[in-house]
């Protein structure tokens, strides 16, 4: 039995759960300034150093708390523009101008967010005090095989990003609130459903349809959480057969989410470039048209929606998902509750 209690497992929920891997904000997004951004529970400050490479620390001076994102960047630290602390991007108070060779210079006195660039976008790792190295990131096909061809799309939406998980799988959904969508109007509105399991995760999919709609999500956890799907294109969509998405979603505040879907398909030569000019020139607003059915239905739900739930069948998946990352987030307490921490 967890010696945790429902409220510490919900908040942590609400956070988002330690030890892996979240996408943060497209590429773009960090250029020459550095950027302030909130995600997990943490405001982050995110520049670039001179080679290019991206760092992250908690976005607040060890001295007194201000923001590091008002100060100045100087390549491998940031100069606090309060009293001048200059911070490394190893979380170490390597110069304190104003009292040197005191206690806080030498100091690992920052939290560090370690950080990847893939696929377009930046990721950093969240991780509590026992687990401050990261786990490998591992990205599915779509994103690492050069067989596929993508574009990220991000967003960010005014609500839980729980609820945009839900949402993704939930396979039933596209049947009815997409039915006007030129790739999902098809299929019967009627389904049954079953779980198949994976190696890193499971599939929920609809019994005997498949590549008519919205047939089916896979959940997966390699050192970040993602979920996909495939939609069949019909001709008019150009090469490359189904289209396949890939999602992943990350907590800004109690009441915002990033939301990033990678847009892929299989192809290579020719063929590719026809499906990236095409994806560009018509496909990508009519994708924008689908996302947005989602954010509307999805920000109009009271933050405390699911508590008002009358679930069945076709809500299989996202019953058991949520079972999964309740028990992540109780086992997460429990070892922090261990050391005292």
């Amino acid at each position: 039995m967890s010696n945790v209690s429902d409220t510490a497992v919900s908040d942590l929920l609400g956070q988002g759960l330690r030890n892996q891997w979240y996408v943060i904000c497209p590429s773009s997004f960090v250029a020459e300034k550095m950027v302030s951004l909130r995600r997990c529970g943490y405001r982050m400050v995110f520049w670039r150093d001179r080679s290019g490479a991206i760092h992250a620390l908690e976005d607040r001076c060890p001295h007194r708390g201000v923001p590091l994102s008002c100060g100045i960047e100087m390549g491998d630290r940031i100069a606090c523009g309060y009293h001048g602390v200059q911070i490394d991007t190893h979380g170490v108070a390597v110069c304190v101008p104003g009292a040197p060779g005191g206690k806080l210079e030498g100091t690992k006195s920052t939290r560090v967010f370690p950080t990847q660039e893939r696929n377009g976008m930046v990721f950093a790792y969240v991780g509590d005090d026992l687990h401050a190295d990261p786990p490998e990131l591992l990205l599915p096909e779509e994103l690492t095989s050069p067989e596929f061809s993508s574009f990220p799309c991000y967003a960010e939406w005014a609500g839980d990003y729980r609820y945009v998980i839900d949402n993704v799988m939930d396979p039933m959904h596209g049947t009815f609130l997409h039915k006007q969508s030129h790739s999902m109007s098809f299929g019967d509105t009627k389904a049954t459903f079953s779980i198949r399991e994976t190696k890193d995760g499971f599939v929920f999919e609809k019994d005997g349809q498949r590549n008519v709609n919205f047939d089916w999500t896979e959940y997966g956890h390699t050192g970040a959480l993602w979920l996909r799907l495939e939609i069949p294109y019909p001709k008019t969509g150009g090469p490359g057969g189904n289209f396949h998405i890939v999602g992943m979603y990350t907590p800004i505040g109690p009441n915002m989410s990033a939301v990033v879907h990678w847009r892929c398909r299989k192809l290579s030569g020719w063929q590719r470039d026809a499906w990236r000019f095409l994806y560009k020139n018509r496909l990508e607003a009519r994708h924008w048209v689908v996302l947005e059915q989602d954010r509307v239905m999805l920000e109009q739900c009271d933050p405390d929606a699911n508590q008002h739930e009358n679930l069945y069948a076709h809500d299989m998946g996202l019953v058991r998902l949520r079972r999964i990352m309740r028990n992540q987030a109780a086992a997460q307490l429990e070892a922090l509750a261990g050391t005292g921490r």
